[in-house]
């Protein structure tokens, strides 16, 4: 073996030990072996990224408009993006190896999907803003009903409040009937598998893809045509208790498989039985991803319009009875609204939409704000009331204690 110990190299040292001979590679400048730091974006990071897209508009802007017979707003996106993924492989890759450079260009496909669907999202709220904006800011559209409104009427008469007292009745009745059974059979699932409980998951599944109308029609011919009911906020609420129980059934199933096993079977190794596990331990662990699994079917029933428009009917004016009479929603009265060509009924179908948009996230709030908190983080009044049990626990424990004290001497 060549000699390595040369006192003139700084790179190599020999460790010499009693029996051992170890080589050791350094560096004659400690500062230089700090590893990198490959957390965030470094100044060659943002310069690749802005020289990449600067490089890819400049290159397809000048086969578009002088090289190549290129037309088209879609065409031109699409190649100015390919050319960026490539002009930014290629700058990444003169400083980094291609693991990095494969993880750089899937980051980047990442982040660039993300803000397109945030973008989308943007642009649907703003278009629905703008085009309703005239709508909303009378009052009266929020006060009133169409009952004494024509489409040549201005917006400063009718409203749609017949619309979101339809709506908040309607998802009021389908919350009622859907939280307790999904909620349940997700249970049910998680806690006693077998065979049928592979069968119910499968038809929950097959569920969730189901059409809207088709639950639309369910209703109307077993509930208005066999038995015999008018339709009504009734019948419409059944509708969408239809679509949005599959929905919650498969979010609640897969938020309960989250809870750790062992929180359960400390719960069972301390004598509790199975049903008061679940109902103490395991459903307020899992509460927040329950409270979300709520929200999309709620998201996904509220939104709803061909069950509605076939089982409650449409109406101009205010019904808070859902047992009787056709009762509007928001959006069955967005679809009935937009079909008339005047200017005004096309401004208030954007208001009803607009006004969607905003019970939907009034909902999202107060469940974030029910379910948000996490297991064992308790409201200052529930911490209160547990200092308060203990104590009581603690005075009884002391008063047993003489008791038993009080006995042994006697």
């Amino acid at each position: 073996m060549p000699e390595l110990n040369n006192p003139e190299d700084p790179f190599t040292r020999r460790v010499t030990g009693p029996g051992t001979t170890v080589v050791a590679t350094v560096s004659a400048d400690a500062s230089a072996t700090r590893p990198r730091s490959i957390s965030g974006l470094r100044r060659s990071d943002l310069l690749a990224l802005g020289g990449s897209v600067a490089a890819s508009l400049s290159l397809v802007t000048l086969l578009f408009t002088q090289l190549a017979p290129l037309s088209g707003p879609v065409g031109f996106v699409v190649l100015s993006y390919v050319t960026f993924l490539g002009i930014y492989a290629l700058l990444i890759s003169f400083d980094e190896s291609g693991p990095v450079v494969r993880d750089r260009i899937v980051a980047a496909v990442v982040h660039s999907l993300a803000f397109l669907l945030l973008a989308a999202l943007l642009v649907i709220v703003a278009f629905t803003a703008y085009r309703g904006i005239k709508a909303l800011v009378h009052i009266n559209f929020f006060t009133q009903d169409l009952t004494n409104a024509g489409p040549l009427d201005p917006l400063s008469v009718g409203g749609i409040s017949h619309a979101i007292v339809g709506t908040l009745i309607e998802i009021t009745i389908a919350l009622a009937i859907v939280i307790p059974l999904g909620i349940t059979c997700a249970v049910f699932l998680n806690e006693i598998p077998g065979t049928f409980a592979r069968f119910v998951r499968t038809i929950a599944e097959a569920m969730t893809a189901l059409p809207s109308i088709v639950a639309g029609l369910f209703i109307y011919a077993t509930l208005i045509l066999i038995l015999g009911l008018p339709k009504s906020g009734l019948a419409a609420a059944l509708a969408i208790s239809v679509m949005m129980l599959p929905i919650i059934i498969r979010a609640a199933d897969v938020v309960l498989r989250l809870v750790p096993g062992s929180l359960k079977e400390a719960s069972l190794a301390l004598g509790t039985g199975q049903w008061r596990t679940v109902w103490h331990v395991t459903l307020p662990t899992a509460r927040s991803g329950l409270m979300t699994a709520v929200i999309l079917g709620a998201a996904r029933g509220i939104g709803e319009t061909s069950p509605v428009l076939i089982t409650a009917g449409y109406t101009a004016s205010m019904n808070t009875n859902p047992f009787s009479g056709p009762m509007v929603s928001l959006p069955l009265a967005a679809f009935n609204l937009v079909g008339n060509p005047q200017v005004t009924s096309i401004q208030r179908a954007f208001g009803a939409a607009m006004t969607l948009l905003l019970v939907v996230l009034v909902l999202f709030v107060i469940a974030r704000i029910i379910g948000g908190r996490g297991a064992g983080n308790l409201t200052k009044r529930q911490a209160a009331q547990r200092a308060k049990e203990s104590e009581r626990d603690a005075t009884r424990f002391s008063q047993r204690d003489a008791n038993t004290t009080g006995s042994t001497r006697t």
